[in-house]
């Protein structure tokens, strides 16, 4: 498991990676919200209330930044996050 701060402009976030056996499985989480891979659930995190997005096909917490958010909560949603930006941008946001 690796666990690191990943400094952004609006605060400090905190990246966890967890090595699956084909791949890994990554969150990167800001003050209000999170970033998550594909293996977790979005469907979960709206029933929970959370201010979640989901990147997809990353590997490394450099991924989930660049990568383009492919869903969003409705929570993450009215707080400015779009689908399509990337997931620096969506964490920016969440702070």
């Amino acid at each position: 498991m690796i666990v690191e701060k990943i400094e952004l402009k609006n605060g400090s976030a905190l990246g966890l990676n967890f090595q699956m056996h084909e791949a890994p499985l990554i969150v990167i989480k800001a003050d209000r919200g999170f970033v998550m891979c594909g293996y977790l659930d979005m469907e979960t995190a709206s029933s929970l209330g959370d201010v979640a997005v989901k990147v997809k096909g990353v590997r490394t917490f450099e991924d989930a930044l660049k990568a383009p958010v492919v869903g969003a909560t409705q929570e993450a949603i009215n707080l400015g996050i779009k689908v399509g930006m990337t997931g620096k941008e969506a964490l920016e946001i969440m702070f």
